[in-house]
């Protein structure tokens, strides 16, 4: 009764909480004959339905939907316990009844627009497992503080192809290991765009389809990383690396500390972003350009440490391909990852989502690269387009660049799943589409890259919005 019904955005027992409160509203207009039995039945069902909801947990959506019920019932009720006193006037009781049936309607509009994240399900073959790892650069200081003892830790989260789990085994928390961890970051990313962090309530609540921990498959699987955008966190592209994951790939993806919006760590610290933006746009691109070097050796060192685990006593040993690496981010990330492919030759491919490139554009890029963006409109950045084309064109591979109609810059992660559905912030392609085209783009372009596909990489990309290709 608290699973979440796709689309409608509540679970069964909000639906009767809902539908019993606008029983008692309209109560007052029934037969008769009828209005004793459905005021007495809405009733019983109402309170039964709130104080369930109340242990399991009452969401801030259903609170106009209670106010409209508690404002209705005394005029619902009065009549049965007074026996032959009159109703009042039905044009003075008119007003009444549509107030409060639109602040009960209220409801469902927020939990439409704040909904309970569903995550879509994996298209892969394989079942996904997911893990969480924190790793500790002994040769770089953490620039963040003024500790000179301080050395860089990075959080890493694996989603990898997983042997079969029951049905029954519960599946992994979204946002964080726990609740109470998923809570901490769901406020501190709300926190970040100056909302307040109940409007979010509902993302800690949500589940993924990975099992924490699952045995690997069989097999060698090449390896994604991943950079969050600005402020962002290791989850926010939670389906599109459970995606990749189910098509035999193993996501890293990380959690930048002092940049990511909060990173909880193994002995119980929070340390939420100190990346501060100042105005002044010339400052700001210095400053975007140090995080962005930041990122990209957080990347090069997660990569070697995946290499040691391929090699060690572990779960994933002999599972990890090493030799096939993609390096994706989305915004600021997508300008890590190409930071971190100049950088490092271990890198066979790059993924841009939607990222300004930042830093120096030596050396050459000689990795094939795919860039996703939104439409550009006369709002977007001039310089993004003419910088993106610059290190597009003078790479040494064969690059792409899929605009992609309707869509926003938070599109190309989990956004479209919990934020409300505004085209300016999600793109208008719906709150599966999106994630469905970001995965699905993706995986042709890793496909054809990593595993040499033998497919039309260029018509199957055309089909989904305007491809540019850089042919070297």
């Amino acid at each position: 009764m608290t699973d979440i019904i796709t689309g409608l955005n509540l679970s069964p027992l909000e639906i009767l909480t809902l539908l019993s409160a606008l029983a008692l509203v309209v109560a007052r207009w029934l037969p008769a004959d009828a209005r004793p039995r459905v005021t007495i039945a809405a009733g019983a069902v109402f309170l039964l339905s709130v104080v369930v909801l109340c242990v399991t947990g009452l969401r801030w959506q259903l609170l106009p939907v209670l106010a409209g019920a508690i404002v209705a019932a005394p005029f619902a009720v009065s009549p049965l316990v007074r026996g032959h006193a009159r109703r009042v006037r039905w044009w003075l009781a008119l007003p009444g009844t549509v107030a409060c049936a639109c602040l009960i309607i209220t409801g469902p509009l927020a939990a439409w627009a704040f909904p309970i994240p569903v995550l879509p399900e994996p298209s892969g073959r394989y079942a996904v497992g997911t893990r969480v790892l924190q790793w500790t650069d002994q040769d770089r200081p953490e620039t963040f503080t003024p500790d000179p003892q301080d050395r860089r830790t990075v959080v890493v989260q694996l989603w990898y192809p997983a042997q079969n789990s029951p049905a029954d085994v519960p599946r992994a928390q979204y946002l964080g290991r726990t609740e109470d961890e998923a809570r901490t970051v769901s406020e501190a990313l709300a926190s970040g765009v100056g909302l307040p962090g109940f409007l979010f309530d509902g993302v800690p609540r949500a589940r993924t389809h990975s099992v924490a921990d699952a045995p690997v498959a069989d097999g060698r699987f090449p390896v994604v990383l991943f950079s969050p955008g600005s402020s962002g966190v290791r989850t926010q592209n939670t389906a599109w690396a459970e995606d990749l994951a189910s098509h035999g790939y193993v996501v890293a993806a990380l959690d930048h500390p002092y940049d990511s919006a909060a990173v909880v760590l193994d002995d119980g610290r929070t340390i939420t972003s100190a990346t501060v933006s100042t105005g002044d746009r010339d400052e700001d691109d210095r400053l975007a350009e140090d995080w962005t070097a930041i990122r990209a050796a957080d990347l090069g060192f997660v990569l070697t440490r995946l290499e040691a685990l391929d090699q060690g006593p572990d779960p994933l040993a002999g599972r990890l391909d090493t030799t096939r690496v993609a390096a994706t981010g989305h915004s600021m990330g997508g300008a890590a990852a190409l930071q971190a492919a100049r950088q490092d030759r271990r890198v066979d491919a790059v993924i841009d989502l939607d990222g300004y490139p930042r830093g120096p554009l030596s050396p050459t890029l000689t990795q094939p690269t795919l860039a996703l963006t939104q439409a550009i409109t006369p709002d977007t950045d001039p310089r993004y387009l003419p910088q993106l084309t610059d290190v597009l064109t003078h790479g040494t591979a064969t690059n792409y660049r899929l605009t992609i109609p309707d869509t926003a810059h938070l599109t190309f992660m989990d956004g479209p799943l919990f934020l409300p559905p505004v085209p300016s912030i999600v793109g208008s392609l719906g709150r599966s589409e999106g994630p469905h085209v970001v995965a699905t783009t993706s995986l042709a372009f890793l496909d054809t890259v990593l595993r040499n596909g033998s497919g039309d990489l260029a018509g199957t990309l055309s089909t989904y919005g305007e491809l540019s290709v850089y042919d070297h």
